[in-house]
């Protein structure tokens, strides 16, 4: 196995030091020109497709050359368990990889905390570490594409779609990823063996390929739902895409101004007041807000919703944050060279890592910072109480409005603009909702208080929500008091919105937990869900029975024991159309003896 593995090495080699070089030549490109520990989350995760593309390829290759019958017989004719001969494909693989990408990411970063200001920290360690891990998972999904039986051959893919949608961070996103690793891992080992095109007979290893076939064919389903969506938007008759927005829409409500979205809610009113107050709406500065914040970043987490870095134009200095030390670190833009360190009110560290939202404000997941650029500091101006998390920071007029998941903050403007000290909020809404659900607050300033305006319409495509809008009126005491309230009509009917729940409701939750696996909290999971309308449930019992008929007339037509076939159409019933499918391509049918007249 070692000779083995040294001879795949060797193989490679070549390929390996070309993809060093190519990798680290862009690498050492762009971090001449920008600051890759600073980049927002959608540059790593083009990197991070280019590091699956790149695992792919090798696995498509190696395989491929050895799946050839000759090659492929005279492989598994040597003096060896196939699965030893597996390990050493994969091991030889991972090692190649490692060169190809790890090491270059490793350089880059080593680079840059020898040689530049910029702060580099453990996180981008484990970041290049989850790079390598991601080439991994895509070559042994590349793999089991080409040794395993065509008609099954991309259900390791899904594994990869699911680590795309995961939402675990910092080293549980590691974690996350060595599983699917595992899994991936396991499927090829499987896939391993002299008739490479038979179906896993054994139970364990039909849970190894069926599960992920399963999840694909479930996916697969979604995919098919999504183009009917895209028909229908070809059509025009798409609720996002009609000429003229529905009256009473919850798409009217996403894209009316604020003054047309406070009037169209109070006109739901039945009060004389209402009235009035929609009539002082048409000539009054109307203020939008929403949860703009609901990705905010956390200690440890390996990449950035944005980069954690503002400049002082003042001075010519950038600060770029480091969660080593949990302070910003300086360096002159004209000659790069470090100028010390930042925190608040002077060198105290920051609890969270704070992202700049806009000018002089910073944010965290539990408080609000400004930097003042004529004293160079950074002083805490407010915070969120203990159990709540900061999910937006707006100017409203003579208001800072701020808004976590449990309630509408209220602070004065004046002293925000001409103070430093610590704010405390005027007024206190409480959310009459899910922040889920909510897309906007509108926010008018009365003689006697303020009137808000609540929409929650989030969610409203696939069943996590009702949409809604909600008026307040508050006054100077806080005390808020309902005004109006008015359903939204959504434009989607049960078929539509719980396409991707009744073609398998037990894969449907599955797929739920599984993408939030050792993930943490998130504010657009706190959603107000109705129940399953009995439409869907009929579709779902509908499908789910059709799928157990059909499973019992397919599991005839291929070679099962009795009680492999009674395992099928149990789990035909339970799990839906997906687990038709995934018999239907993981069994061809039996073959047929004709006689000599034709007949079978």
């Amino acid at each position: 196995m070692i000779d083995f593995l040294k001879a795949e090495l060797s193989r490679f080699r070549a390929w390996a030091i070309a993809c060093f070089v190519l990798h680290l030549a862009v690498l050492g490109f762009m971090t001449r020109v920008v600051d890759l520990a600073q980049q927002p989350r959608f540059v790593y995760q083009v990197f991070a497709a280019a590091y699956v593309l790149a695992g792919m390829l090798l696995g498509a290759v190696q395989m491929g050359s050895y799946r050839k019958p000759n090659a492929w017989l005279q492989l598994l004719h040597r003096p060896v368990s196939p699965r030893r001969l597996a390990g050493a494909l994969m091991l030889a693989s991972a090692a190649l990889l490692l060169v190809g990408v790890l090491l270059p990411l490793l350089a880059t970063a080593a680079w840059q905390e020898g040689m530049t200001a910029r702060p580099v920290d453990a996180r981008h360690v484990w970041l290049a570490l989850s790079g390598w891990l991601l080439s991994i998972c895509g070559y042994l999904a590349g793999a089991f594409a080409l040794l395993a039986n065509r008609r099954y051959s991309l259900a390791g893919f899904i594994l990869i779609v699911a680590l795309c949608f995961s939402s675990a961070s910092g080293t549980s996103a590691l974690a996350v990823q060595l599983l699917a690793l595992a899994w991936l891992a396991a499927m090829v080992l499987v896939a391993f063996k002299p008739d490479a095109l038979a179906a896993p007979r054994r139970a364990r290893e039909l849970l190894v390929v069926g599960a992920p076939l399963h999840l694909s064919m479930w996916f697969a389903l979604l995919l098919l739902a999504f183009g009917a969506e895209l028909v229908w938007i070809m059509q025009g008759t798409h609720p996002n895409n009609l000429p003229v927005e529905v009256p009473g829409s919850a798409k009217q409500v996403d894209n009316a101004s604020a003054r047309e979205a406070m009037i169209a809610g109070l006109k739901a009113g039945r009060t004389a007041q209402a009235g009035l107050w929609a009539e002082q709406a048409a000539v009054s500065d109307v203020y939008t807000i929403g949860p703009g914040l609901d990705d905010l970043p956390a200690r440890g987490e390996l990449m950035n919703p944005a980069p954690l870095e503002f400049d002082d134009s003042e001075r010519s200095l950038r600060w770029a944050f480091s969660h080593y030390d949990m302070r910003f670190h300086g360096y002159r833009l004209a000659d790069q060279r470090a100028v010390g360190t930042l925190g608040v009110d002077g060198q105290h560290a920051f609890a969270q890592p704070p992202l700049p939202v806009g000018e002089r404000l910073l944010a965290t997941r539990e408080a609000f910072y400004q930097f003042d650029a004529e004293t160079n500091r950074i002083a805490l101006r407010g915070r969120v109480p203990p159990g709540e998390s900061l999910l937006g920071v707006d100017s409203a007029g003579e208001h800072l409005a701020v808004l976590s998941q449990r309630a509408l903050y209220l602070y004065d403007a004046r002293a925000w603009r001409d103070g430093a000290r610590l704010l405390q909020p005027r007024l206190r809404v409480p959310l009459p909702g899910k922040v889920g659900n909510l897309t906007r607050v509108d926010l008018m300033d009365l003689l006697d208080g303020v009137l808000v305006s609540f929409s929650f319409t989030r969610g409203r495509h696939n069943g996590q929500g009702l949409p809604h809008q909600v008026l307040l009126h508050v006054d100077e005491h806080g005390r808020a008091t309902p005004v109006a309230e008015r359903a939204l009509s959504s434009g989607y009917g049960p078929v539509y919105t719980y396409n991707s729940w009744y073609t398998s409701p037990v894969l449907f939750a599955v797929q739920k937990r599984a993408t939030a696996l050792l993930g943490g909290w998130r504010a657009q999971d706190e959603v107000a869900a109705p129940p399953v309308p009995a439409q869907a449930w009929a579709i779902a019992v509908a499908l789910a029975l059709a799928s157990m008929l059909l499973a019992a007339w397919r599991s005839g037509q291929v070679a099962l024991s009795r009680r492999a076939r009674a395992c099928w159409i149990l789990a035909a019933g339970l799990l839906g159309p997906p687990s038709l499918l995934s018999l239907w391509l993981l069994y061809p049918p039996r073959e047929r003896v004709h006689d000599e007249s034709g007949i079978a």
